[in-house]
């Protein structure tokens, strides 16, 4: 018997918290405020104060792409393409609107922005960037990332990714994403000056984590699951709606055809020939049609896939409490040992098999100065263990209850971007089929004036 598929927004749903202050209290308080003094600060934490950073009150697009040809780090010639990103000051002291700056950024520095907030904000699902390269495509749609199509289609997602940053309540708030929308020079060696790579964890210790962690959180687990579940879902929608693009294109096209033989017919007929003309002009108007059509299904399809990658985003912050975790049982384990150990020097008992052990079977007892020297640096250790012990779990459960409040923001988020993506998906194809029916009307008129 086949077991039911799990719902996901049941799956989505943490555990009972208890009631925690806002993770950003504080920030009504910047709503409006000038942004002043910036540039001139050094990197810090990261983190801008609340007493000269708004996001709230600018507007952020990425209003253009421009092809380039530079040399890279190997000193080799290559092709890219640089966005032009504006920032606008909605109210100003005067009362007026102004531009307060203009720059231009390569895709790769909008990596290097997400990965410098991964890493200083595990705890929350950091929005993805548009794919580098096109997927799930029909084959009538260029793979190639430097077509005009798809560079248009990745400059939306950009532009998605910083609004997407700006209006998050923490990362709006952050000094690198603001330089990275205002210092055009220097910008890359300010966020390495952060030390952000240092403080990344590798692929090979949130792999043993994984698979070595005693007691991982269930919430989490099921968290991982369903973003499981919801890549594997957004990527058999993409590939069923390219399917369905590539027989629609076909369908469209064919029509042409009709246009075609109605032309050619109305040569050879007096009486009908007008008629025949027409409804051969509708045909070709609607065969035509499909371009434009497919072309506003591809924005749709840029909106599943942002949560297609959204999915990763979610993993992402299972990793590292997964990484919190294992820590924090290493810590303990190791406390454990320690106090054991403690426990055998004083009492002259050993319980479990050592090295130390069999080495005082083989050379003899220690001295009992030895024996207190060992004890009073096993207490020391034990003394520092049980703090770090204490301190991991309070930062355990701190990263917890932010990330579930971040969690939440995001699946009310999901909820709302999908649905409205979902209803103006059908309303478009709504839209395509009364077209479709005008053409075959217009048709019918013509021949029945002949």
């Amino acid at each position: 018997m086949e077991q039911a598929a799990p719902d996901p927004e049941r799956l989505l749903q943490p555990a009972p918290l208890e009631p925690l202050s806002h993770p950003d209290t504080g920030l009504e308080s910047v709503v409006g405020e000038e942004v002043k003094g910036a540039r001139d600060e050094g990197p810090g934490d990261g983190t801008m104060t609340e007493s000269n950073f708004s996001l709230k009150k600018i507007e952020i697009s990425v209003s253009e792409a421009e092809k380039r040809t530079g040399r890279n780090a190997m000193n080799m010639q290559e092709t890219y393409t640089a966005y032009l990103i504006e920032t606008r000051s909605v109210e100003h002291s005067d009362g007026q609107s102004v531009l307060t700056d203009s720059l231009w950024r390569r895709y790769s520095e909008f990596e290097l922005l997400r990965n410098y907030l991964l890493v200083y904000y595990p705890h929350i699902v950091v929005p993805p960037l548009p794919e580098k390269r096109a997927e799930f495509v029909w084959h009538k749609l260029s793979a190639d990332n430097m077509d005009p199509d798809f560079v248009e289609r990745r400059r939306i997602g950009l532009e998605n990714f910083l609004l997407r940053l700006a209006s998050h309540p923490i990362l709006c708030r952050d000094k690198i994403f603001y330089l990275f929308l205002t210092q055009e020079g220097n910008w890359k060696e300010t966020v390495n000056e952060t030390g952000f790579q240092l403080k990344a964890d590798s692929r090979l210790k949130a792999l043993n984590a994984t698979f070595r962690v005693k007691n991982p959180d269930k919430r989490f687990i099921e968290l991982k699951h369903y973003s499981d579940e919801l890549q594997s879902v957004i990527s058999h929608l993409l590939r069923v709606r390219a399917r369905v693009a590539d027989r629609l294109y076909g369908v469209y096209k064919v029509h042409g055809n009709y246009g075609r033989v109605f032309s050619e017919w109305s040569a050879i007929e007096k009486e009908m020939g007008d008629g025949l003309q027409s409804a051969g002009h509708h045909m070709d108007v609607y065969a035509s049609s499909i371009d434009d059509i497919l072309e506003d299904e591809e924005h749709y399809a840029d909106q599943l896939k942002e949560y297609l990658f959204y999915a990763e985003a979610l993993r992402a912050v299972c990793r590292k409490h997964e990484l919190m975790q294992y820590d924090l049982e290493m810590a303990a384990q190791d406390l454990a040992s320690k106090k054991q150990q403690c426990e055998e020097l004083a009492t002259g008992t050993v319980r479990t098999f050592s090295l130390k052990g069999m080495t005082t079977k083989l050379f003899g007892q220690e001295t009992p100065e030895q024996r207190e020297a060992r004890i009073k640096m096993l207490e020391e250790q034990i003394k520092e263990g049980e703090q770090q012990l204490k301190s991991k779990n309070l930062e355990g459960r701190e990263f917890v209850k932010n990330a579930w409040a971040d969690i939440e923001r995001f699946k009310e988020q999901k909820n709302h971007d999908l649905k409205e993506a979902l209803i103006s998906y059908a309303v478009m194809q709504i839209s395509m089929c009364k077209k479709g029916i005008q053409v075959w009307t217009n048709a019918k008129e013509c021949f029945s004036k002949m």
